[in-house]
């Protein structure tokens, strides 16, 4: 199965794929080929970022790269070409492919029913389907139309492009079309900004509204007495994205919420007003525990594996699911049932330059501690390099969260959605501490368990964190409670 079409014996085209969990959208981060270079089947050559990971995409088939549909930075719906690959180079003249959704100003028919409905595959998308686009009445004249669609291809491209022959429409060009030039994506970030596209100035070749001049709509425009520069110029770059610095004297700057931060947000309001949410805190003394972590540190056994307090912690809150099973639960709210979980998918949050992400460690509670202990260090280096895959971060059941490596004492952490609890561990710290009647510094942290109120109530909430707690004190209740 691939994500393609042919628009004739010598062009291919691959489109967005769905790259799991239904997603309908992605933005492409990366080109990694430009026209003129020679791919082959299997070769990675974008990656693109969705609402909740960042997936390099192979292609399915050999030949020579004609076109890119869109530059870095768009984002593309599945289902809508992104490259045209030549497969027949040196085949002499063909047919051009088929314009993308994006070069018409006004949405095309609608595609004819798939064939048959065929598997999502991770890298290669939805079934393939034909479009057939009919002529429109009262259309702009074949010039105007000709170059403004060779301006659209060429934004596309990366570059402005007018053909010789054809005179590119001026600014005061009256056309038919009321409906403001701007492609899909454009219009989608406008409605996500709501900024009317009618009160937009274009700035793109042929009259095409870009994602900058939405920005620029959207962003306020500081006094010129406080910025000495074009009203413009500032508009610009006052949408700045996250990495970029902000402009001198400017009062705000507007960045676009897409990908894995949006994701994260809708998600985070839809768990605090869904599951009502009870948050306790414990503080323990982790000295024994931190000595176990030495210890292990020197074990042959565990060479080759990162050890760490967040293992022993892992193993604690593991061990705890076991004794209080009814913990590990998720609400079916369309059923009205509770689901009992017999497995434990481990999640554990993790900071990354594109937001929160949440993956987990499936069957976790069936891993010995070396096999544990590799199985965190493999999701870490893989979320700190942003390649997470989808499926990795889905049917999470409890998941961690480590705020202390912050220096937080705790926090009170929400819900992963669908999840029944999330544990927090705060900074682990030399304090003063009564031990065997004595104040003494010890490695003191202080752990916050969220629940959700539907399915446990206080009791047991306050039983799984009292179980690992008691194990982080005395760790070798690892071994007689396990």
């Amino acid at each position: 199965m691939t994500t393609m079409t042919e628009t004739s014996a010598r062009f291919r085209e691959f489109k967005m794929p769905d790259v799991g969990e239904g997603l309908t959208e992605a933005e492409i981060l990366k080109w990694y080929v430009q026209p003129g270079d020679t791919v082959t089947d299997g070769q990675v050559v974008c990656e693109v970022e969705t609402a909740k990971a960042a997936v390099e995409l192979p292609i399915p088939f050999d030949g020579v790269v004609h076109e890119l549909r869109f530059p870095e930075g768009t984002t593309v719906d599945v289902g809508q070409v992104i490259i045209a690959v030549d497969v027949v180079p040196g085949g002499g003249e063909a047919a051009e492919p088929v314009a993308p959704a994006a070069a018409e100003p006004e949405p095309a028919a609608e595609p004819e029913a798939p064939k048959g409905r065929q598997p999502v595959l991770v890298g290669y998308g939805v079934a393939e389907s034909s479009t057939k686009r009919r002529a429109r009445k009262g259309t702009e004249p074949p010039a105007a139309a000709a170059a403004a669609a060779a301006a659209i291809q060429g934004e596309l491209n990366g570059h402005a492009t007018v053909a010789a022959d054809v005179p590119a429409p001026t600014v005061g060009t009256v056309v038919p079309e009321s409906r403001p030039l701007a492609k899909p994506p454009v219009r989608k970030l406008a409605k996500d900004l709501g900024i009317d596209l009618a009160t937009v100035t274009p700035t793109g070749p042929g009259g095409i509204i870009t994602r900058e001049d939405v920005h620029a709509a959207a962003a306020p425009v500081p006094a010129p007495a406080s910025v000495p520069t074009a009203p413009a110029a500032v508009a610009e770059a006052v949408a700045v994205p996250v990495a970029a610095a902000p402009v001198p004297g400017a009062r705000e700057t507007r960045i676009p919420v897409k990908g894995v931060r949006k994701a994260v947000a809708q998600a985070m309001v839809g768990s605090a007003f869904t599951a009502p949410h009870v948050t306790e805190f414990v503080t323990v003394d982790v000295t024994r525990m931190m000595k176990l972590v030495a210890e292990l540190k020197e074990d042959k056994d565990m060479a080759g594996v990162r050890v760490n307090p967040l293992l022993i912690i892992a193993k604690a809150l593991l061990v705890a699911i076991k004794r209080n099973p009814e913990v590990n639960a998720a609400w079916d709210e369309a059923n009205q049932e509770i689901v009992q979980k017999h497995y434990v998918n481990l999640g554990i949050a993790a900071a990354t330059p594109r937001g929160l992400i949440v993956p987990n460690i499936k069957d976790a509670h069936d891993k010995t501690l070396p096999q544990l202990a590799a199985a965190l260090g493999e999701l870490v280096t893989t979320a700190r390099e942003g390649k997470t895959s989808p499926a990795a971060m889905a049917g999470g059941t409890v998941t961690i969260t480590n705020v202390g490596v912050f220096g937080v004492d705790t926090g009170t952490p929400i819900l992963n959605p669908g999840e029944s609890a999330i544990l927090a561990v705060g900074a682990i710290k030399l304090q003063p501490w009564v031990h065997k009647g004595k104040v003494k510094p010890r490695q003191v942290t202080t752990l916050a368990l969220s629940f959700d109120h539907r399915l446990v109530d206080g009791e047991l909430g306050s039983k799984v964190l009292a179980d690992v707690a008691a194990i982080l004190e005395q760790p070798k209740r690892l071994i007689t409670w396990a």
